[in-house]
């Protein structure tokens, strides 16, 4: 699957209601360092929540959706999720291709492994093989502000392609 089309979103959850479905969710989020800045994201059956956490009100969380797909002309503005995870405080997290060298595109951010760096795939099952050449869902909590920045993630989810 091609992510590169994804952005992402970090905020608080302010409120969950119901979509056009019984198996649709509107979740309205207050947008991090983004004074009264609200956006919306439908959630449905297909939208990827990691670890399968259950979303509530007052959680952090990023939300990706592809910036490819048509979305509705409104306000606040309203787009589909395509994946959401939970954040702690103080904790980022980036979706990209990293290469052999464990550096994303564009030089946007090297990643330095270590022994208790948790690896796996969107399922939760061990990673075994090194996490290159592949779309990576990296957590992390401090970078260097070299070029490329540095960080030694805390958590890795392998976005294994269909097979």
């Amino acid at each position: 699957m091609d992510y590169s089309n994804y952005e992402k979103v970090v905020g608080i959850i302010e409120r969950i209601t119901h979509g056009n479905s019984c198996c649709t969710m509107v979740i309205s989020m207050k947008v991090e360092n983004k004074e009264n800045e609200t956006i919306n994201f439908i959630l449905t059956g297909d939208t990827t929540v990691i670890h399968n956490v259950r979303l509530r009100p007052g959680m952090r969380i990023a939300a990706f959706y592809d910036t490819s797909l048509p979305a509705p002309a409104i306000f606040p503005p309203q787009y589909q999720a395509e994946l959401i995870t939970a954040l702690r405080q103080n904790q980022e997290v980036m979706l990209a291709y990293f290469d052999e060298n464990l550096e994303a595109q564009g030089q946007s951010l090297k990643l330095n492994l270590s022994p208790m760096t948790n690896i796996s795939t969107i399922n939760g099952q061990r990673y075994a093989c090194a996490p290159i050449n592949m779309e990576l869902l990296v957590y992390y909590t401090a970078a260097t502000k070299s070029i490329p920045p540095q960080t030694t993630p805390q958590k890795i989810i392998v976005l294994c392609p269909y097979e």
